[in-house]
């Protein structure tokens, strides 16, 4: 409703933008500022800025970028051959009941457009469409064995960024901020790099803060154009005007804090305006990659057309994490580029011919620069599909098994987990759930999904809704025994 209402304002003689551009502050300063207002009214008392933290316990990683496939990459045409689809195309299915999502689907198998072979110490499969990746094997940790709870896009990538199915929570980044900090004064905790061009499946659901303080909401950099939107003003002001605003809102900020000593938000507020002035600097520094050596431009793809878009998001959240961001996001091309309904073949070679060399690019330049042990990497989309076909070539979604792919943060390197049915349709041995996957990254960094709570509503949240979940850290998917409170 809210969002409503703004949308029905833009038309009136003031624009918002106009009116505080009279102000002097710009949007920018004064967006920062009511968010700081709303948070220190969300938990007063508490602490809540980007200051670093400890930890719960001694943590593997420091960092996490999140690779977001969405759309729902294929699992038996990129990951996990199924010799049976082969075999059967054509045949009819009857081994379990199909939950189909979409119209056009058929009972008959589907056989695998791409050749796979073996890479690594552990023999781990590719498909010929990711040889980059695929080069990458003893790096890597493959998970076949990832369940959801929905077949909707919508759903399955708010459980997969959220750990529920519904809006209103807090995404990873943003507990990760809230457990953490950031190590970096000048940058957001929480950084989202999507494509210039649009908005992927569900656009900014996937990085809201919630009923968190909005400190720790993703901040969305781009890799073209101004970095951070609204944060410089469209005319510049007259010599002096800025710096004299600046200092009158220092003042009033002294009289409120001297006059209400207890009042710890003010303070809150206060980091936060400092924090947008300093971002205006520090993230066009962060992403001038032109010192970049041209052996890393190519390596990331930023010499070809096809690969440059996608790569050069990848190299910023090199640079960002390089920096001391915590979290950072990187959205493949807008839309659903993973959604093959109609041609699984043609819509993979496409997607991946897009992402796969920046996606390597980064786990190897994070090696090189011996930032891959402290920095999780995780690949991966919402679901699954079906091994049966839909409009003669095309897969539909499957909610009951589907694959990813993590490395560096002390996560098993050249590991394939668990096993799915002889069509890939079920997991078969070794599950893993999301609220699993999310225990187990907040474990490698330092923190007890049940120990990481927010008080909201008279009720103590948790990522992975401790009060009804059995989430559980998955030993078998770290390079370590497992030592702390929470594992299970």
């Amino acid at each position: 409703m809210r969002q409503a209402r703004d949308a029905s304002s833009s038309d009136s003689l003031l624009s918002r933008r106009e009116l505080l551009g009279a102000s002097g502050l710009g949007l920018g300063s004064l967006a920062t500022g009511l968010l700081a207002n709303r948070e220190g009214r969300a938990a007063s008392g508490e602490r809540h800025d980007l200051e670093p933290r400890r930890s719960h316990f001694a943590p593997r990683a420091k960092a996490v970028i999140m690779l977001v496939q969405n759309g729902g990459p294929s699992p038996m045409d990129l990951f996990d051959p199924k010799p049976t689809l082969d075999r059967l195309a054509g045949k009819t299915y009857t081994a379990r009941r199909l939950e189909k999502f979409q119209t056009g689907n058929s009972d008959n198998l589907l056989g695998m457009p791409f050749r796979f072979t073996k890479h690594g110490d552990c023999g781990m499969d590719f498909s010929e469409v990711l040889p980059n990746l695929a080069r990458l094997a003893n790096e890597l940790c493959m998970i076949r064995s990832m369940r959801s709870e929905h077949n909707n896009h919508t759903e399955a990538l708010l459980l997969y960024n959220t750990g529920k199915v519904f809006q209103g929570r807090p995404a990873l980044g943003s507990w990760v901020g809230y457990g953490l900090g950031s190590e970096n004064h000048s940058l957001p905790g929480y950084v989202v790099l999507r494509d210039p061009a649009g908005y992927n499946t569900s656009g900014k659901l996937l990085w809201q803060n919630g009923w968190l303080p909005a400190i720790y909401r993703g901040t969305e950099i781009s890799t073209a154009g101004p970095p951070v939107l609204n944060l410089e003003r469209r005319t510049p002001l007259p010599s002096g005007v800025r710096s004299r605003n600046l200092r009158l809102l220092a003042r009033l900020n002294a009289a409120h804090r001297d006059r209400f000593a207890g009042a710890t938000d003010l303070d809150a507020r206060m980091r936060n305006y400092e924090l947008a002035g300093r971002m205006q600097v520090a993230a066009a520094d962060v992403l001038d990659g032109s010192g970049e050596l041209e052996e890393t431009r190519r390596l990331y793809g930023l010499d070809r057309d096809v690969t440059r878009p996608y790569g050069l998001r990848c190299l910023m959240a090199r640079r960002l994490v390089e920096s001391g961001v915590r979290f950072v996001q990187v959205f493949p091309p807008k839309g659903q580029p993973w959604d093959a309904h109609s041609d699984v073949d043609k819509q993979n070679r496409d997607v991946c011919a897009k992402t796969d060399r920046g996606s390597a690019a980064l786990i190897l330049d994070l090696k090189r620069r011996g930032l891959l042990d402290e920095t999780i990497v995780l690949w991966g989309g919402e679901f699954g599909r079906l091994p049966v076909s839909q409009n003669g070539k095309g897969r539909d979604h499957n909610r009951h098994a589907f694959s990813i792919l993590v490395a560096g943060g002390g996560f098993r390197s050249g590991h394939i987990h668990g096993e799915t049915d002889e069509v890939c349709h079920h997991v078969a041995e070794d599950p893993v759930t999301v609220p699993d996957l999310h225990a187990t990254i907040l474990s490698q960094l330092g923190l007890d999904h049940n120990r990481l709570v927010y008080r909201h509503h008279g009720s103590d949240e948790t990522l992975t809704d401790a009060r009804v979940s059995d989430a559980r850290v998955v030993d078998g998917l770290l390079a370590r025994p497992a030592s702390s409170a929470g594992r299970g």
